[in-house]
């Protein structure tokens, strides 16, 4: 099958769809790679180093487009890229449907796109690998965001995260305790703050309570939500319902009853978002103040770890991208239903009624 690695086109993401390690075994394989030139320059990969894993370079995205079969990338394709895509091509990549805007979806369908999700791979106790290092990264990222964004010379109130004696250290509330909020535990308790987690799954509270004695674990619900986001210093969005857009669970209301100059992460963004006041932005321009607090909600957060984040995504991805060049889109769906659970359109159809639900 021939492959195409395109230059990631969104602002300040420096993944790239697949190492030159990932790239030699496809081409051992008997597949043909092509990789875009400088498409590996901000995972610090060079165009030589895919020529030495047996790629070919091509000098444009649109000419990457037009020779794969299937295309490898990181975030959704842009509205120029859109352009580019073939009848029945097969795309891989974290599309976010949910969140995007109709028009993705309408060109998957006329062009009979098989659109397979990297964030909707799911196995059969219901993980999502291929998302899972990505959540990682954003919840150990979630810490290091906070800790500067309390400083003074960042707009914040000039709170530690971890105090020092005598002075007591912030109050982080996570909402989520899947990946991203597991994660974004590790890192705050790492630091020294005090955290609470809110979940709807008492299982997963629970096993947050084991690994983490210290944390304080609270059910979701709208009464334990409007008490703790009155007194969090730092509120960290980690809310995920695959293939979904993520509920609003913190109103404006309470936002406006936060204290003044703290600080939200909304890791869920990409997905909508869980805070009424957010909306998604960039590393470049990363915050926003509403209400008088301090919003950060950027969509790609692993974006600017480039090296690590697609060495994570490579080890993750390889065998189902393997699996889909070997068989084909049709035959690695009826053979894998990790691989089917994250096809959101195939031949023209959404296959995924939740999506149709909430998209066209």
């Amino acid at each position: 099958m021939n492959i195409g690695i395109p230059r990631e086109r969104r602002p300040d993401e420096n993944r790239i769809g697949m190492t030159p390690a990932g790239i030699e075994l496809l081409v051992a394989a008997g597949h043909r790679c092509y990789v875009e030139r400088g498409a590996g320059a901000g995972a610090g990969f060079h165009d030589d180093d895919f020529v030495r894993a047996g790629a070919s370079i091509v000098y444009s995205g649109e000419e990457v487009y037009g020779r794969a079969d299937l295309v490898l990338k990181v975030a959704r394709p842009t509205s120029e890229e859109l352009d580019w895509l073939r009848e029945e091509q097969i795309v891989m990549a974290f599309w976010h449907l949910a969140s995007a805007s109709p028009d993705n979806l309408e060109t998957l369908l006329k062009r009979r796109i098989t659109a397979i999700a990297l964030e909707m791979i799911q196995t059969d106790d219901g993980s999502l690998p291929v998302l899972r290092p990505m959540s990682q990264i954003a919840g150990h990222m979630s810490a290091s965001l906070a800790a500067g964004l309390l400083r003074n010379d960042r707009g914040g109130k000039g709170i530690m995260l971890g105090g020092v004696p005598g002075v007591p250290p912030a109050e982080v509330v996570i909402l989520g305790a899947g990946n991203v909020g597991t994660n974004a535990v590790r890192a705050f308790t790492g630091m020294g703050a005090t955290v609470y987690v809110l979940d709807r799954d008492l299982a997963k509270l629970e096993r947050i309570a084991e690994r983490f004695p210290h944390v304080i674990t609270m059910i979701s619900h709208p009464l334990n939500l409007r008490k703790v986001v009155r007194f969090a210093d730092v509120l960290v969005g980690a809310v995920l319902v695959p293939g979904q857009r993520t509920p609003v669970l913190v109103t404006r209301e309470m936002v406006r009853e936060m204290r003044p100059r703290s600080v939200i992460l909304d890791i869920a963004i990409d997905q909508g978002g869980c805070v009424e006041t957010s909306r998604p932005t960039t590393h470049r321009n990363p915050t926003y103040v509403e209400e008088n607090v301090i919003h950060y909600c950027v969509p790609n957060i692993a974006g600017t770890l480039g090296r690590t984040a697609t060495h994570a995504l490579a080890n993750a991805v390889y065998a189902f991208v393997s699996q889909v060049a070997a068989e084909g889109a049709a035959k690695a769906m009826a053979h894998n239903r990790v691989i089917a659970r994250g096809v959101v359109t195939h031949a023209g159809r959404v296959l995924k009624p939740e999506l149709a639900e909430v998209v066209l």
